[in-house]
């Protein structure tokens, strides 16, 4: 029987040279816009937060997800995820009364006596909504809107706290590229998120004339390993391109 969900998070890319800086320097959290007019209240249509993207959606389903989001990429273990504070997005219907309830976290948050208080529960109310998601609903690709089925996608989340960063950006501060270039320099020095060789379950590359150049990235750029650990992380390389062709 075909298990639902994969025991790997995964995380694709459009780019060799992405997946390579991933191998050397970890995972970069980066501000992504999110449509949050499902919440009703909010003043603003999107809002950008900090983040890493993953899925554990099973192998079989695999095709669809990377001819959207890139056929590069590293397959992470769970423990690895448990370990660096990941979880999985909850997933709003349209309208229900779990998603009337979350949506008046707002009117909440502005019940708090003092301004210190509202601005507290503000903010921890913005960090729930970056876990949250309508099943259904676009997102911006290019600067277009593109509908999604957001549920199908089991998506995980890293999304970082540190007081060195913004919590969240507006669109216009978003759309500015100095400052997000700047915000997003502060993201990478602060709260890149580091693995290991044995937190890395695969690494995908396009096709099989791919992997020679992955092979030689690992070995000169990833000698500060054992050579024990690299033996194990070049077994892990796998292409696409063979994948879908036994699915």
């Amino acid at each position: 029987m075909m298990a639902p969900k994969s025991h790997t998070l995964f995380h694709f890319t459009k780019g060799k040279e992405t997946l390579e800086k991933i191998l050397k320097n970890g995972f970069w959290p980066r501000y992504c816009l999110e449509d949050i007019r499902w919440v009703d209240q909010s003043d603003a249509d999107y809002i950008a937060f900090p983040m890493v993207c993953f899925c554990d959606i099973p192998l079989s389903r695999i095709s669809e997800h990377v001819g959207f989001y890139g056929s590069f990429g590293l397959g992470m273990t769970k423990d690895w995820a448990n370990k660096n504070s990941l979880n999985p997005l909850l997933y709003l219907a349209s309208s229900n009364n779990l998603s009337s309830e979350i949506r008046s976290l707002n009117k909440h948050a502005g019940k708090c006596k003092t301004d210190d208080d509202i601005k507290e529960a503000k903010e921890t109310m913005r960090y729930i909504y970056m876990h949250i998601k309508p099943s259904d609903g676009n997102m911006l690709v290019d600067g277009k809107p593109v509908e999604k089925e957001f549920y199908q996608e089991s998506e995980w989340r890293f999304v970082p706290k540190n007081e060195n960063i913004k919590p969240y950006m507006f669109k216009d501060k978003f759309d500015d590229e100095d400052t997000l270039n700047a915000e997003n320099a502060k993201t990478l020095e602060h709260t890149s998120l580091k693995f290991t060789p044995d937190d890395i379950k695969y690494i995908f590359v396009k096709s099989d004339s791919d992997i020679p150049g992955i092979v030689n990235f690992i070995q000169t750029e990833l000698d500060h390993f054992p050579a024990a650990d690299l033996k194990i992380l070049l077994s892990r390389i796998v292409s696409i391109e063979s994948i879908q062709a036994d699915l």
